[in-house]
């Protein structure tokens, strides 16, 4: 049996929000033990993405990377090749998973991106 952590919200996260609603959906997440603010949920994303910026401020180092040698598409169309890839624990509400991020050295008005389970 496979089971799925879900990440869900109650009603009272609701509150100050028009529903049906198509916003993009920013939470704060807590990464490798720090409270990270502005992580984009992408339905539509098949990779967990770190940028660079956050990376560094989680004082991890280049060496802590994994190699990942396959480019990816930025939001502007552009090929980007990843820095590399890098696993760390993510805490949401009281679950703590496993998750591999591909580091990018991108621009990006969020620091990272998560795909929704």
């Amino acid at each position: 049996m496979e089971i799925r952590l879900v990440l869900s919200f109650l009603d009272k996260d609701k509150i100050g929000t028009i529903q049906p609603h198509d916003d993009a959906l920013v939470v704060m997440l807590r990464i490798e033990g720090y409270d990270v603010k502005r992580v984009l949920v992408d339905q539509g994303s098949g990779a967990e993405i770190m940028y660079l910026d956050l990376y560094r401020g989680l004082n991890l180092k280049p060496k802590d990377l994994t190699a990942y040698d396959s480019p990816l598409v930025s939001f502007n169309g552009k090929f980007v090749i990843p820095r590399g890839q890098i696993r760390l624990p993510v805490q949401t509400g009281s679950e703590v998973v496993e998750v591999d991020f591909i580091v990018m050295d991108a621009y990006s008005s969020y620091t990272a991106i998560v795909a929704r389970p």
